[in-house]
């Protein structure tokens, strides 16, 4: 199999100036997406992702499967012939107990031939989402076309609920392979404590601590033996400013904010085999372009094993 990931920095609220990036970029990887089976793209990949107020994020949500974000999507899938793979922010059809219509932070899977095959929304909420957006009733996996079986997370969704449920049980990794996935992808925002300087300071190395962070994370695929899975992050670079000071989530835990969230860039695509992880291959945490990797490619993995 054939993976992509787009690795960019998306402007917060630029919507028109961050497709028009992301146009460029495939462009110039052209030849290579045209034998790629999978495009997969950040979450919230056009809009940026720190919207501190509901009103501030409005302006920017799309109908369910049917906003800016899915039709670039559709047409970007029927251009270079593979499966596409977009976060974006939703407005449903749902209504609440007062009436206002249910957001969600959601991605669409669209297929060569341009058609929806997949939609989810976001399950386990960070406490920026909550701001603005409503849990999803659960996770995905499901058969998606030549892909096969295929589990779809986003961000936070691999991390214990809320912080607080036991780290050991591994939810989204669990669930992942209960379902039978071989396929598991996942679009991101995550972000890094390492200092924006030091992020450009080093663009094309990725953040270790980040990269070993994904790998526990799935640690249940260790565990199956003589059973090979694929795990593709799509992540996000760039700086975006956050509400400084003591934040409080939902479950009531309280978060201490920095004025700006940095990044972690570092999209790869992993191969869980016989109990042992290795990241094929890898983005830097600050550069911004196309990762491509051939699966099936076993000639090659980088030096990043646990």
């Amino acid at each position: 199999m054939r993976v992509a990931c787009l690795q960019i920095n998306p402007i917060i609220g630029e919507v028109e100036t961050n497709l028009h990036k992301a146009d460029n970029i495939l462009a110039q990887n052209h030849d290579g997406l045209r034998s790629t089976d999978l495009l997969v793209l950040p979450e919230l990949a056009f809009t940026g992702y720190t919207f501190l107020d509901l009103n501030l994020i409005k302006p920017y949500l799309e109908p369910t499967t049917s906003g800016v974000s899915t039709k670039w999507a559709i047409s970007t899938a029927l251009r270079y012939n593979c499966h596409v793979i977009v976060g974006y922010p939703e407005i449903s059809t749902e209504q609440n107990d007062s009436g206002e219509y249910i957001n969600y932070n959601s991605t669409v899977t669209i297929n060569p031939q341009g058609k929806i095959v997949a939609t989810y929304r976001k399950s386990f909420l960070y406490y920026t989402d909550e701001i603005w957006a409503s849990e999803g009733s659960g996770f995905f996996c499901g058969e998606v076309g030549s892909l096969g079986i295929m589990a779809h997370g986003i961000c936070m969704d691999i991390n214990p609920y809320q912080f607080t449920a036991p780290w050991t049980d591994y939810e989204f990794a669990t669930y992942s392979l209960k379902g039978n996935a071989k396929l598991i992808v996942l679009s991101t925002a995550w972000l890094t404590h390492t200092p924006r300087e030091e992020l450009l300071e080093a663009p094309a190395e990725p953040d270790g601590q980040t990269l070993i962070y994904w790998m526990e994370r799935f640690k249940p695929l260790s565990s199956a033996l003589d059973q090979t899975f694929i795990v593709v992050f799509a992540n996000r670079i760039g700086t975006e400013a956050n509400r400084a000071g003591t934040f409080r989530a939902k479950n009531g835990q309280e978060f201490e904010q920095e004025p700006f969230g940095n990044f972690a860039g570092s999209s790869c695509v992993m191969r869980f085999k016989d109990g042992r992880v290795e990241v094929i291959d890898y983005l830097g945490q600050a550069e911004e372009k196309l990762l491509l990797v051939d699966t099936s490619d076993v000639s090659y993995t980088s030096s990043l094993t646990a």
